[in-house]
């Protein structure tokens, strides 16, 4: 891997990717569930559901972080860092690159999350109000700061020239951090980047959107008319980006190219989306990479299977591309809603369908919303090629992210 500047900036492909999902561990493994339009729904095991009206939940099943983990011990981080750091040695692997390769040259780890180690964080209150302060386990509280999301990948590959960052700007931060790779390896200033998101199952998220009255009772159904709201999930997705020169020179496979990205935040309700403002982020993503709204054949949205959430986002959507748009799927039908691992995870699937030509289904669909007037691509994968995709991530609070991939080699 070495350095190649360009004037406009560096082209920037995906060459590995690791996910860990409820549907699938490994880059295979996922694309299998993707394609088979798996569902990860389960009941939820992490914490006690007893009292609330429903408690299913996408946990990751039978997640063994020794598999992946050669440096760090696992018992000393949170089920959220094992995550994120197993994904990204995942990525590395997947890559064809060892850690002594990525050592020798200046890289990024970047990890975005809603959560953190939350579900640490309701440990120790539960032991503080029931034993006292004392009682706390010094372990636990080691565990906790949302820094090792990022750091903890960095010490587990020996990587001391990167720079470590974690993004906590909720269940659009994947698309954050992979954006924030995106412009340090098209400028030089990183040779490459490991970036994503992650979040582990926790009592305080499912109780909150419990609360919202937003909690599906059995399963998520986007854009269906009687769709009941979400599932919370979690896992992480992390992808390996460097130069299209880095991976030309070394051999590598290339998923696909990353054309451009676009952030923004209005700041409208700390809950609901705003149409405007997601179809201004939309456009601005656009314009960046170069792409027309006609070369767009995908979207994968962020589809929570709430009623106003999804008619507002269809309803940028439309803003953009007009009555006709671009068939549009919901991974959260599968994965449920992973949080701060939801955009990445997006993007991981978006490059992976790339990929193999086929794009992932919209799953437990019986009949769409009126109100959300697209072709979700209901309960089974559609064998396609696909050369422009768009991956959308909308947070609490209007923070927005939207990431573009595009086949590489194909014309526009």
């Amino acid at each position: 891997m070495g350095t190649t500047h360009h004037a406009t900036g560096r082209r920037v492909v995906v060459t590995g990717i690791g996910a860990v999902s409820s549907i699938g561990t490994g880059a295979a493994e996922f694309t299998s569930g993707l394609r088979a339009g798996r569902s990860g729904v389960r009941p939820i095991s992490r914490f006690d559901t007893t009292g609330f009206a429903s408690g299913n939940g996408c946990e990751v099943p039978d997640f063994e972080p020794r598999r992946w983990l050669r440096t760090l011990d696992p018992d000393r981080l949170g089920r959220a860092t094992q995550f994120a750091t197993a994904a990204s040695s995942m990525a590395v692997a997947d890559a064809g690159l060892t850690a002594e390769q990525l050592r020798a040259v200046r890289g990024m780890v970047s990890i975005g999350t809603t959560d953190g180690e939350s579900a640490d964080l309701d440990s120790l209150v539960e032991t503080e109000i029931s034993d006292g302060f004392g009682a706390t386990d010094r372990l636990v509280v080691e565990r906790v700061s949302p820094v090792r999301l990022a750091t903890a990948t960095a010490q587990e590959l020996g990587l001391s020239n990167v720079e470590a960052t974690t993004f906590g700007t909720a269940c659009s931060a994947g698309n954050y951090a992979v954006s924030h790779g995106f412009d340090a390896v098209r400028s030089g200033e990183s040779e490459f980047a490991l970036c994503g998101g992650t979040d582990a199952m926790c009592r305080k998220t499912f109780t909150a959107f419990y609360r919202l009255g937003t909690i599906a009772p059995e399963h998520c159904q986007p854009f269906d008319a009687d769709r009941k709201g979400i599932l919370t999930g979690e896992g992480a997705g992390v992808l390996l980006l460097e130069s299209l020169d880095s991976a030309l020179r070394r051999g590598a496979e290339i998923y696909a190219e990353v054309l451009g990205s676009a952030l923004n935040c209005d700041a409208h309700h700390p809950v609901a989306p705003n149409q405007a403002s997601i179809a201004r982020c939309i456009r601005k993503a656009l314009n960046s990479s170069g792409v027309k709204p006609s070369d767009v054949d995908l979207i994968s949205a962020h589809g929570t299977g709430t009623k106003a959430n999804d008619i507002t986002e269809i309803g940028a959507i439309s803003e953009v591309y007009g009555d006709r748009p671009p068939r549009t799927v919901s991974l959260k039908s599968m994965l449920g809603h992973t949080m701060g691992a939801a955009s990445a995870l997006g993007v991981a699937a978006c490059a992976l369908a790339i990929k193999h030509g086929f794009i992932p289904p919209t799953i437990n669909h019986v009949r769409t919303d009126p109100e959300c007037p697209i072709d979700c691509v209901p309960n089974k994968s559609v064998a396609t090629e696909l050369n422009v995709v768009q991956n959308n991530g909308l947070a609490l609070g209007g923070n927005n992210a939207i990431v573009l991939l595009g086949r590489y080699g194909a014309t526009r």
